[in-house]
């Protein structure tokens, strides 16, 4: 199976690059500088689960691409997605396999709409990973899950295909038939504790010490009529679970979201929250912590802008 990993950032390059560890083949999308730097440098992973070190990596950058690939993995930032699809459309032939791994659904619309439904599979990974000045893909924690699957549901021959694939790479695959329902509460809880952290500026627990544990369980409250106005309410396992993260004590759990901000940089503020507060009901309720969370951001990004003319 020949397989297209847009970017080699912290996600894709540690997927890709486990890929890449199972002598897959594995060929990166990139950009000129990101290149040159795997060139010099090599892709580096450094990981509780075992470093993985690989020397010049297959690349390939947008206008060289003109062959088709079975399966595209695609990680990209979600205000990146349009400028990604262009760059990897001569990738996309009649029979190859699109495995998003972005939060929220708004970029199943854009993938489906450009490539059509058959194309677009389901998927979202769990997993903490950033990249270092250097271009070294630093794994955080323990975990890192990829879950994939058919929108319908449906276990077909392509999807065991790319099980088989990862089967002998050094991470954790799974097919699954629920995968929307994985999408929606993966997507429920980090809106959450992204919303959260990012309006209180704050770890869980700090939230916690300051008396705001219900301002956050309201938070999840409301995504979670969402999910349920949506159609595909969230199971009381994983409810169980978001709020136990969300309220726990001590807590130094921020979301990823909140980083950028501290760094002053770009959010995906409108696809994790703003696209899951415009699909609800309660979008004009000056009493929404959802809203809340929202404008926040959006005045925070309103503000950069205005910074950076």
């Amino acid at each position: 199976m020949k397989i297209l990993v847009i970017g080699a950032g912290a996600i894709g390059g540690y997927f890709g690059g486990r890929l890449l560890e199972a002598k897959r083949d594995v060929v990166f999308l990139v950009r000129p500088r990101r290149a040159g730097q795997l060139a010099k440098t090599g892709l580096a992973i450094k990981s509780p689960r075992g470093d993985v070190n690989i020397p010049n990596p297959p690349t390939v950058q947008a206008d060289a691409l003109h062959q088709h690939f079975d399966l595209i993995l695609l990680s990209c930032k979600a205000y990146d997605l349009d400028d990604a699809i262009e760059s990897f459309a001569p990738a996309v032939g009649p029979k190859t396999m699109i495995l998003p791994l972005l939060n929220g659904m708004r970029h199943l619309d854009s993938l489906e709409q450009r490539f059509g439904a058959k194309a677009v599979l389901g998927g979202q990974c769990v997993i903490s990973s950033t990249m270092d000045p250097d271009g070294q893909i630093i794994h955080l924690g323990d975990f890192h899950t990829l879950t994939f699957g058919e929108r319908d549901g449906a276990r077909t021959e392509r999807t065991r295909a790319i099980e088989e694939e990862f089967s002998r790479a050094h991470f954790d695959a799974e097919l699954v038939e629920d995968i929307l329902q994985e999408m929606w509460e993966k997507w429920i809880f980090i809106a959450s504790l992204a919303g959260i952290t990012c309006l209180m500026r704050a770890a869980v627990g700090d939230i916690v010490t300051a008396g705001g544990a219900d301002l956050a369980i309201a938070l999840l409250d409301e995504c979670t009529t969402i999910a349920s106005e949506q159609g595909i309410p969230p199971r009381a396992a994983a409810l169980q679970r978001s709020r136990a993260m969300l309220t726990a004590a001590g807590a130094p759990l921020t979301a990823s979201m909140l980083r950028d901000v501290e760094g002053s940089a770009r959010t995906e503020f409108e696809h994790v929250l703003g696209d899951l507060m415009r699909r609800g009901r309660t979008k004009e309720t000056t009493a929404s912590v959802l809203r809340m969370a929202y404008v926040h951001l959006a005045a925070y990004e309103a503000r950069q802008r205005r910074l950076t003319k």
